[in-house]
């Protein structure tokens, strides 16, 4: 059976348009011969997701963006993807959009869940959520360091206008004469301690010499402590009590009036005798110097002695 030249040409005409939708839809990540499940998420903002980008199970890509379109007049979005792989999963199952890398662009993630109860079916509509890009990340962590910050800067600005109304002219004149006297202070300092340390190198054999005899005399204290640690020190406490005791007997003794002492001192008869005694010895020492003749008579042709006067007493 022949075909005619017009059947050829339609048979042609319609393998041209089957090549290009096939071709079309494979250039657009779209394979027709293969068989996908398609499912929906809706979002308030894709974040700059694009057609045909890539849709990942666990890290891995089993399928890509079909299309976004408006679900409605208030601006939300719906998000069809197929997937190539058959991998079963809950319609509990979380859909996020997040950025796959610094440089890429969005991805689509599926994070599932395993209800074998509820297993999801092409054309079902899933959760989606957006996760938070790394700048956003950034930025949502220095919003309250950017508060600190700023109530930083108002407080050193407020100290910086207290700062400069303290230090005002007089007080940067006070300020550098201070560092002035400062400064010849250290260097005061400075010379003090050039001499000291001359008078030291020149007294250094001195300092030996007196550190060794302070050597000698933590060794003779050692040696005297060592010698005093021996001593008997009960029986040494014990006769100092039995020399106390006996001056304490004789003490009372005197006070008694016992023995030579005692009498000496508590026998007011002896006392007035030695008073006596002592009154008589003084007027005969008187009457010698005034009569010294009456003691000692030296007489060649001899003499009649004189009558004795008794002396003036000296104490009337």
């Amino acid at each position: 059976m022949r075909l005619s030249r017009e059947v050829k040409t339609g048979i042609l005409a319609i393998g041209a348009i089957l090549l290009f939708i096939f071709g079309y839809s494979y250039l657009k990540g779209t394979n027709l011969l293969e068989k996908k499940r398609t499912f929906f998420v809706k979002y308030d903002n894709v974040e700059g997701l694009a057609k045909s980008a890539p849709v990942t199970i666990n890290g891995l890509n089993v399928g890509k963006v079909q299309s976004i379109d408006f679900a409605n007049r208030e601006g939300g979005l719906i998000v069809e993807f197929a997937l190539d792989e058959d991998f079963d999963f809950s319609k509990n199952s979380l859909v996020r959009i997040y950025s796959s890398g610094l440089i890429g662009g969005k991805s689509l993630g599926v994070f599932p869940v395993y209800d074998r109860e509820n297993i999801a079916k092409s054309g079902d509509t899933l959760r989606g959520e957006i996760e938070d890009g790394m700048l956003s990340a950034v930025t949502k962590a220095l919003g309250p360091l950017e508060k600190k910050v700023n109530n930083t800067l108002a407080t050193v600005d407020t100290l910086l206008l207290a700062f400069t109304d303290v230090v005002d002219e007089p007080t940067r004149r006070d300020l550098k004469s201070a560092i002035k006297n400062l400064n010849a202070t250290l260097n005061s300092l400075n010379g003090v301690s050039t001499k000291l340390n001359g008078v030291l190198a020149g007294n250094s054999d001195k300092l030996d010499r007196t550190f060794t005899n302070l050597d000698i005399t933590a060794k003779n204290f050692a040696t005297l402590s060592d010698s005093l640690s021996q001593l008997e020190t009960g029986k040494l406490v014990t006769d100092l009590q039995d020399v106390v005791s006996r001056f304490d007997a004789i003490v009372e003794g005197i006070d008694n009036g016992e023995g030579t002492v005692g009498k000496l001192l508590k026998d007011e008869q002896l006392y007035e005798n030695l008073e006596g005694a002592s009154r008589q010895l003084e007027e005969l020492m008187q009457d010698l110097k005034l009569n010294p003749k009456r003691y000692v008579h030296l007489s060649i042709f001899g003499r009649k002695n004189k009558e004795y006067e008794k002396p003036e007493d000296p104490n009337k």
